[in-house]
């Protein structure tokens, strides 16, 4: 069977543009096979089929994974794989009703944004506060202010990083 891998890249706050893509792929004949590394995703040849992908991040939720799985399988979803907290499924786009979400509300959606915020968004900002520190205690060490030559460009990433989560965030509420 011919097999192809593929680098892309998808921010934590990209899930949808994820779903698409793989979509996408595989409409042109590529099965989503599962992703590795950062970003490397493996595909199989198929016959070009329109089937949804959806993502769900529950790091909870798969602490106790067959009940997990099942509650989606129940619901006519495949589990493919787990990927740093996010769990990939998909469903035959026919066996859909529409472009069908695996969360039954907005408040679920909202739910999920708040557990990437707590597990992804967190941890990032302490990284942030602690290199802020780091650059500014070197600073005053050597007699320098090497802040905006380090922090302006940190600055701006990480900003751009919230603003596109508050993006999200609204877009659902």
């Amino acid at each position: 069977m011919e097999t192809k891998k593929v680098f892309k890249y998808f921010t934590i706050f990209e899930h949808e543009k994820e779903e698409d893509y793989l979509r996408e792929m595989h409409r042109s004949g590529w099965k989503f096979v599962r992703v590795t590394g950062l970003g490397i995703y493996h595909f199989e040849a198929c016959p070009p089929e329109d089937v949804i992908y959806r993502l769900d991040y529950n790091p909870e939720g798969l602490n106790h994974k067959e009940e997990y799985v099942q509650m989606f399988h129940d619901c006519g979803w495949e589990y493919i794989q787990e990927f740093f907290g996010y769990s990939y499924f998909k469903k035959a786009a026919d066996e859909t009703e529409g472009d069908e979400e695996i969360f039954c509300d907005n408040e679920s959606k909202i739910q999920m944004l708040d557990r990437v915020r707590r597990n992804r968004l967190r941890p990032l900002c302490v990284l942030f506060g602690c290199t802020f520190l780091l650059v500014f205690v070197i600073g005053l060490c050597n007699n320098q202010f090497l802040a905006p030559a380090f922090l302006i460009p940190m600055i701006s990433v990480y900003a751009i990083i919230l603003i596109k989560f508050g993006l999200q965030y609204l877009k659902y509420r």
